[in-house]
């Protein structure tokens, strides 16, 4: 590295991985002295076309000053950064600072002529654009605020490049070269392009490891036992449709086959290409095992084996030293310790998992972190017949194990667009980056439904990941506003996927209910009730009621216009025999199909066959022996329900599939989860906007702050100062005079004018009026000096009790207004009714900032609390446009001033007409790096 005086220290944090438009990786880092044959020998493998279009020149080999002045850089006016897969050059890109003339400057000059070189077999790779956008990051740090490139008008690729980023540029055309001059400043568009790359990229990625051609198991034994072994006999008892090998350096040379499949001691020994690994080798033999497959040229690893992070310091060295050496090939890696994948797409049938038997196909995307949630969320599905009146299952689950690499995060964005997967499903031990999911969430859930179970843990170990300080509930509150349908157990994340995979959102709260059963039906109304739902008067047909009766009742309540879901009970008749099942449930599915559009959900109770005749409904294709698909006999012990081997059903049959639930609770939780999206779907149509005001001094708040941070790294403002930074945004806070004697207290009063209230501001007396430390509506002086003399009484002296006069207040509801920039999560921005009875509840509502018109009026109705501002109970409704009004003005403090990071508005009293600011706080800090804001990267180890 260089360390010649006149350069500057080697930047370390210029160095990341990247993942590539086709979903391969590669490492960005700066050049450095040491790279001089690196150089050359790239240099050797361009085209000498590639190489006339970067010098406008024949140019076949680089002379000896050429690698000095390429691989010798200052950091800082001269700057180069290369692409590498395997420690080798695969693309280069370097900037030079200029002047006003063109010719080589330093700062203050602003202005970098930049040029890139890519390997001809490397080019369509999305490479230069990645480095286009690190290259642009680093240019930005170093005060750099424009690029100006001059490329042959035939060099189309380069020219595509520059002008697909989204930067604003000016083109011109003279002396037979394009010049490209565009400013670096991210824009909405820049900022766009850059996430559409991220998804094509990233979903790729995760195609790669889900969709291969060919499968290699590294680490499978000779006998049928073992990890390794147990997963071939998985791929290849599923039906896997790509190529199958058997790896093990213990084979003997003359073992050709395994069970039939190729068996190689090593993957270089595999004549063809491997496109996914799974790796079911001891923890220390791993790394030989990823050296193999990256020689080879495999595009993907599924890691088993464990022994990593879950074990300690030393296995969490073990699990970086993994990432870094797979990343270096260009792979990715799901796990280790990971329980496996699955793609059940006739086109593909892989079940590299440790899944003894195929789940079910369908369209649910699954995701676990644990594979002993995800063996738990494979079998419900599988016992319930996918739950609903057909084969519905899963797409494609992956378990990721310890997630060193591969995350949530990833599968989302292959999910995204996958055309298979309708309807995604995770459970989340951990949100490692809170702000990217959310943002990833919030598009997914635009499109396709997405249910989460968040776990309590923490960031996944080994990953060195920025934790968020925002409590559990603060962060599921900010999921819900991403669209994310968020349940607390595994059983209700299955019964929320089976509703959603194959029934139509509805378009309101308000429920139909009919069935035999009139205890059921009023258990179900009441359920409805808890849920905030509308349900009509539930309709008993009897215990007689005949399949016939089922039919046309619930026909005519999808013919209502009055309700927007059904949901029928259903219970036994005593001796009825089992084809009364199956002939109630063609009446059901039948009377659906007839009037589509809106939901219907079926409550059984202890119903023999129905769950299973609901299945039979929809499809009649007939069920082949599964003994006589060669799939291996299992212990009881080892069985999953047994798979239904039938065709899919077509897409008329399946969009009417009825999921059945064994409570009532159960199914109208489902419902209400899905009217609650439904909702949100509606809204996001029309998202509202930022508001602009014309009092809002931004700049002038933007020198308050700079100034006051002048004073230190991290500060909570004074009185005057709060009041004065708030008053450029037009929040005014009402003044507040310490008194330390009766007499100032009097003085005070008569400055501010009666009547006033007395405050004690001590920490633990603060905001606590239950406890007695404020006066109010005190009328004249003596009333005053009398409510001065008990507070000090009852709390001490002056000195701890801090007493404050403040003009009275018009009468309202008081409330709080919290803002709090958390640095995974972002900026947050909270509301609640103030007192003890809100904090004890946790009664508090959050969105992130930037905060729309729409989302202040939603936050405010979000709380319990919140029919206190509407008029409860005959009271007065209070001036809720006014304190919408203030959350969007502190939404835009914070948004447009990232060195704001708290604001606490304590109390808000909002009065019918107006409202008050009495107390207020502001924290300034430097602000928490935004790496949302940054080029692509993955996270670093």
């Amino acid at each position: 590295m260089q360390t010649s005086p006149d350069r500057h220290e080697y930047p370390a944090h210029w160095e990341a991985d990247v993942v590539l438009r086709d979903g391969g990786t590669a490492r960005i880092r700066p050049i450095t002295v040491d790279d001089a044959e690196r150089l050359v020998s790239f240099y050797e493998q361009v085209s000498d076309e590639s190489k006339y279009y970067r010098f406008f020149a024949p140019y076949p080999r680089l002379s000896a000053k050429d690698v000095h002045r390429f691989t010798h850089h200052d950091f800082v006016d001269r700057v180069g950064l290369a692409a590498t897969v395997g420690g080798e050059f695969i693309a280069t890109v370097r900037y030079d600072r200029i002047g006003t003339d063109g010719m080589p400057a330093s700062a203050p000059a602003d202005e970098a002529e930049v040029a890139f070189l890519v390997q001809d077999a490397h080019q369509g790779r999305g490479v230069a654009s990645a480095l286009l956008e690190h290259i642009g990051a680093v240019a930005r740090e170093r005060d750099i605020r424009r690029f100006a490139a001059e490329v042959l008008p035939a060099n189309t690729k380069m020219i595509k490049v520059f002008m697909d980023a989204g930067y604003t540029q000016k083109r011109s055309f003279e002396d037979g070269v394009v010049r490209l001059e565009f400013d670096l400043e991210p824009t909405d568009r820049s900022l766009a392009v850059q996430r559409a790359r991220e998804q094509r990229a990233e979903g790729r990625s995760v195609r790669r490891l889900l969709v291969p051609g060919s499968v290699a198991v590294v680490g499978t034994g000779r006998t049928p036992k073992g990890v390794g072994r147990s997963i071939l006999d998985n791929i290849r008892d599923a039906g896997f449709t790509g190529s199958l090998y058997a790896v093990n350096k213990a084979f003997p040379e003359d073992l050709k086959e395994l069970d039939g499949i190729p068996a190689y001691r090593s993957v270089r020994d595999i004549d063809g290409p491997v496109d996914l690994a799974v790796v079911a080798v001891p923890a220390e033999q791993v790394p030989e095992a990823v050296t193999e497959c990256g020689e080879h040229g495999v595009q993907g690893l599924v890691v088993v084996s464990a022994g990593y992070a879950e074990s300690g310091p030393e296995g969490r060295e073990r699990q970086r030293e993994l990432v870094r050496h797979a990343r270096t090939y260009g792979m990715r890696i799901i796990g280790p310790n990971a329980f496996g994948v699955i793609n059940t797409s006739p086109d593909v049938r892989l079940n590299a998992s440790l899944a003894p038997v195929m789940p079910r196909p369908g369209r649910i995307g699954l995701f676990a972190q644990s594979g002993a949630i995800g063996i738990a969320l494979l079998s419900r599905l599988q016992r319930r017949g996918g739950g609903v009146t057909g084969v519905t299952g899963v797409s494609t689950f992956v378990s990721s194990g310890n997630r060193a690499d591969v995350s949530g995060n990833d599968v989302i964005q292959y999910w995204y667009d996958d055309p298979d997967t309708d309807v995604v499903l995770m459970y989340l031990e951990s949100i490692g980056n809170p702000r990217k999911f959310t943002r990833l969430a919030r598009r997914t859930a635009a499109a396709k439904p997405l249910v989460v179970v968040q776990g309590a843990g923490s960031a996944p170990q080994g990953h060195a990941v920025r934790a968020t300080r925002l409590p559990h509930a603060t962060v599921s509150a900010l999921l819900r506003q991403a669209g994310v349908i968020r349940v607390d157990t595994i059983t209700e994340l299955v019964d929320a996927g089976l509703l959603l995979a194959r029934q139509p959102l509805p378009t309101g709260p308000r429920v139909a209910i009919l069935g035999n059963s009139e205890s059921l039906g009023l258990l179900t109304y009441d359920a409805c009730l808890s849920e905030g739902l509308r349900p009509l008067r539930p309709l008993d047909l009897t215990t007689a009621a005949s399949a016939e009766d089922f039919h046309a009742a619930l026909l005519r309540a999808l013919g209502d216009d009055s309700c927007d879901a059904v949901v029928v009970t259903a219970i036994p008749a005593i001796g009825e025999a089992t084809p009364g099942d199956a002939k109630l449930a063609e009446a059901l599915r039948s009377a659906a199909e007839q009037v589509p559009g809106k939901p219907v959900l079926v409550v059984h109770v202890e119903l023999g066959g129905l769950a299973e005749a609901l299945s039979a409904a929809a499809s009649t294709a007939p069920q082949p022996d599964t003994a006589a698909t060669g799939t291996r006999r299992l212990r009881p012990s080892q069985q999953l329900p047994p798979p239904v081997r039938a065709q899919e059903p077509t897409p008329e049959a399946c969009s009417r599939l009825i999921p059945a639930y064994p409570a009532a609770e159960r199914a109208v939780r489902a419902l209400a989860e899905a009217v609650h999206y439904a909702q949100w779907r509606r809204e996001i149509a029309e998202p509202g906007k930022v508001p602009e005001y014309e009092d809002i001094d931004e700049k002038g708040a933007a020198g308050l702050i700079d100034a006051m941070l002048a004073r230190g790294q991290g500060l909570t403002l004074g009185t005057e100062e709060t009041c004065e930074l708030l008053g450029r945004y037009g929040i005014a806070v009402r003044r507040a005079v310490p008194v330390f004697t009766p007499d100032d207290a009097a003085q005070a009063a008569d400055t501010l004018g009666y009547p006033v209230a007395l405050k004690a501001t001590a920490p633990h007396l603060r905001h606590r009026a239950d406890l007695g430390g404020v006066r109010l509506d005190l009328a004249d002086e003596e009333q005053l000096r009398r409510a001065y003399a008990e507070l000090t009484e009852l709390f001490g002296k002056p000195e701890e009790l801090r007493p404050v006069v403040q003009a009275m207040a018009p009468r309202g509801v008081d409330t709080v207004v919290r803002a709090v920039i958390d640095p995974a999560a972002g900026a947050v921005l909270s509301f609640g009714l103030a007192g003890a009875a809100s904090q004890l509840l946790g009664d508090m509502a959050h969105r992130l900032v930037p905060v729309t018109d729409r989302e202040a009026g939603s936050l405010i109705r979000s709380v319990r609390t919140a029919p206190l501002l509407f008029g409860w109970r005959g009271s007065t409704p209070v001036d809720t446009p006014a304190l919408e009004e203030l959350l969007l003005r502190v939404s835009r403090l914070v948004d447009d001033h990232p060195e704001v990071v708290a604001v606490t508005l304590e109390p808000v009293v909002v009065a019918p007409h107006g409202l008050t600011v009495l107390g207020a706080s502001v924290r300034l800090a430097p602000p928490p790096a935004r790496d949302d804001l940054g080029p692509r990267t993955l996270p670093v180890y």
